[in-house]
């Protein structure tokens, strides 16, 4: 399998800080899962969800995004109260894939090569477990794959210091609320989204561009 290591970049600023801090109180429900041979879904944790919507938004196959709050113990958490640290959720992404289109592996290859897998609990400036580098998987074959990619990747040497992704059982995924969804589109002349989103889209389409719709 073909790797490719999309060179990390320098974040000068942090995600959190450029979020908005909304008293709302969330009404919704975790995602029901439903799979077939038509629907797959991938749950990848990577710093920023407006990072990692924006990029998987662009990937051939990939139906639908959405950003969200998962592996924590809080019922129905707000993006305040995931901020804390307290939850014990991380922002994540829920990515609904066609696999007759793409690959769990490709998504897998986008993922590594979109983020910095080596850093615990932050991505850039953006600081914390919420920010954690985690793969949620909802198969075994899901589970061996991820796991098999990592183990790849370590023996390719491909990054000088050890992946701390973590491999974890798929718990309830809850829907961040309506202004996280959707982001980077909706918001592409913000600072944090030039700064940081745009020059990782970049990347994306110069290392992926076969892989993009």
């Amino acid at each position: 399998m073909k790797i490719v290591l999309v060179v990390s970049l320098l974040i000068v600023t942090g995600c959190q800080g450029q979020k908005k801090q909304k008293e709302e109180q969330k009404n919704k429900e975790p995602i029901v899962i439903k799979m077939d041979k038509h629907n797959e879904i991938a749950t990848f944790a990577g710093g920023c969800f407006w990072c990692t919507e924006a990029i998987f938004q662009e990937v051939k196959g990939v139906k639908k995004v959405v950003s969200g709050y998962i592996g924590g113990t809080t019922k129905n958490p707000t993006y305040k109260e995931v901020c804390t640290g307290a939850t014990g959720h991380a922002e994540a992404i829920q990515i609904t894939f066609d696999p007759t289109e793409v690959a769990y592996e490709d998504l897998l290859e986008i993922f590594f090569g979109t983020h910095d897998p080596t850093t615990l609990n932050r991505q850039g400036a953006d600081v914390g477990t919420q920010y954690r580098s985690e793969i949620f998987y909802y198969t075994q074959a899901q589970k061996e794959k991820a796991e098999h990619y990592i183990q790849l990747i370590e023996k390719e040497k491909l990054y000088t210091k050890p992946i701390v992704t973590k491999v974890s059982p798929a718990s309830e995924f809850y829907p961040a609320e309506d202004y996280h969804q959707d982001y980077y589109s909706q918001n592409a002349s913000q600072g944090y989204c030039q700064m940081v989103i745009a020059p990782k889209l970049e990347k994306l389409r110069k290392y992926y561009h076969s892989k993009l719709k």
